[in-house]
């Protein structure tokens, strides 16, 4: 009988769970459900997190009765990362909603935390202060919504993100557990020392009774049943780390751009963490058979979500393929650049307050210029990400490897890769952080180890970079001007 894996990946925006077949090495069955956001207040962004969790159920139960409970060998989690719950532990209800990570309603609590404080911060945890981020959101709740501080004070208060709670429920209970990725993102986490810090708890007022076990990305975190048969959960990271493991990114220097709502770029930096000086994160990669993996993350807050406001907010175009086809219909933006901070800018700037703008605007400029000037911003970010990787790991990226929804773009991967001046690789299967999920449940089993990972990949189609490097760095510098604009 065959055994197959299950990647339950818990995103932004929908829950999807993917029968893995790993002999076969391909997906062989998806089911998907779109989870809902709340926008409360200028700037905030809640979810539903008994939303998130009724449709993981449902989606892993899709998958039971397209493949059979028998055939099931274990289940994967992936899950958008820095997202907060808190809920009772003895009924399993949230507390309040889910505060996603894009949620910037901590920004002023965020500005307020002193220099000193800033630096010990980095210097444990390789994260920058910003809202972003979790401890800040864990603060809020409990400083704003009283049925947390009250079940604090009964000792039944659990706080987690998206995966500990997924795990909770679906053991019923009996597994309060996250992976090294999760809590490396959630400033209260010794990225060195692997555990959670006494002085950072203090420093937020989190109570670390709270907080879940932490286990290596490759570890059991439980079980849950399905139908008739207990399976095990094993395996779990952050979208973007399972993602890089997805890649195939296992070897130092490996890189890969997930182009998303917003766009996420990892580096591997092998055992060694780096400290960036250029505005990066650093962060666990993975852990693996009892080893770290360290790796430098660019994360820019806005990415396809500009594509979306192109269809959504201004109508320009009907869907998101369609930007490619306008795009393609002017040899260039006619001058025109776009910044897409709608909620700020992320790395390397760290700018909450600064807002998009179009620049370069005439009574030449078409539809076609504006579209193409929205997928051309997303290659720069890129571009800017790279730049200070290579600065502060001292290694020259020499291939991008990439997936998310916009790598499906033929124009906007060309141009890719012709601002890197490197290739871009583009795999057949883009869903990386699926198959991350599924391999780092593999490798729990005993199924597949770390060379796995990058013996599977395999390469749909590789853009070469133009060789008029000049001219695209002209672009890439008009580009950082119109950076500097927003910033003022």
């Amino acid at each position: 009988m065959k055994k197959y894996i299950i990647a339950l990946d818990a995103g932004t925006t929908s829950v999807r769970a993917m029968v893995y077949d790993l002999a076969a090495k391909n997906f062989i069955f998806t089911a998907q459900q779109e989870v809902g956001q709340s926008f409360p207040q200028s700037g905030w962004v809640e979810q539903d997190a008994n939303e998130i969790f009724f449709k993981a159920a449902y989606v892993l139960n899709r998958c039971k009765s397209a493949v059979g409970e028998e055939t099931i060998a274990g289940i994967g989690i992936a899950d958008q990362r820095e997202t907060v719950v808190l809920w009772d532990r003895e009924t399993g209800e949230p507390v309040a909603p889910a505060i996603v990570w894009q949620c910037r309603r901590t920004s002023d609590f965020c500005a307020a935390v002193p220099q000193g404080m800033r630096e010990m911060i980095r210097e444990k945890t390789g994260l920058p202060m910003d809202a972003y981020f979790s401890a800040s959101k864990i603060r809020w709740i409990l400083d704003n919504v009283p049925a947390a501080r009250d079940l604090l004070a009964r000792g039944r208060l659990f706080a987690g993100t998206v995966d500990s709670f997924l795990i909770f429920r679906l053991t019923e209970g009996k597994s309060f557990v996250t992976d090294h990725t999760n809590a490396s993102r959630t400033m209260l986490f010794n990225i060195h020392t692997l555990s959670w810090d006494e002085e950072l708890l203090d420093y937020f007022s989190i109570p670390r009774s709270i907080l879940p076990e932490v286990r290596s990305s490759d570890a059991r975190m439980g079980e849950t049943v399905l139908g008739s048969k207990r399976v095990p959960i094993a395996g779990c990271a952050g979208d973007q780390q399972a993602a890089l493991f997805g890649q195939g990114c296992v070897a130092r220097g490996d890189c890969k751009v997930t182009y998303g709502t917003g766009l996420f770029m990892l580096f591997h930096t092998g055992e060694a963490c780096v400290r960036s000086q250029s505005g990066l994160i650093s962060t666990i990669g993975y852990t693996l058979g009892g080893k770290v993996r360290y790796a430098l993350e660019g994360s820019a807050f806005n990415a396809g979500s500009g594509i979306q406001w192109l269809r959504d907010g201004l109508g320009l175009i009907s869907s998101s393929a369609e930007s490619e086809l306008v795009a393609s219909s002017v040899p260039d933006t006619g001058g025109v650049y776009f910044v897409p901070a709608f909620t700020g800018l992320g790395a390397p700037y760290w700018q909450s307050d600064c807002r998009g703008l179009f620049s370069g605007i005439t009574r030449g400029t078409t539809r076609a210029h504006l579209v193409r000037a929205v997928l051309e911003s997303i290659a720069y970010e890129a571009k800017e990400l790279s730049v200070c990787m290579e600065k502060d790991s001292g290694i020259h990226l020499s291939c991008l490897k990439c997936d998310g929804g916009a790598s499906a773009n033929d124009l906007l991967m060309q141009f890719q890769a012709d601002v890197l001046h490197i290739p871009v690789d583009r795999p057949k299967e883009r869903e990386s952080t699926a198959l991350g999920a599924a391999l780092l449940c593999a490798c729990a089993l005993g199924l597949a180890d770390e060379k796995t990972a990058s013996e599977l990949r395999a390469r749909e189609r590789l853009f070469l970079p133009s060789p008029e490097e000049g001219r695209f760095n002209e672009l890439y510098l008009g580009y950082l001007q119109a950076v500097r604009r927003s910033l003022l």
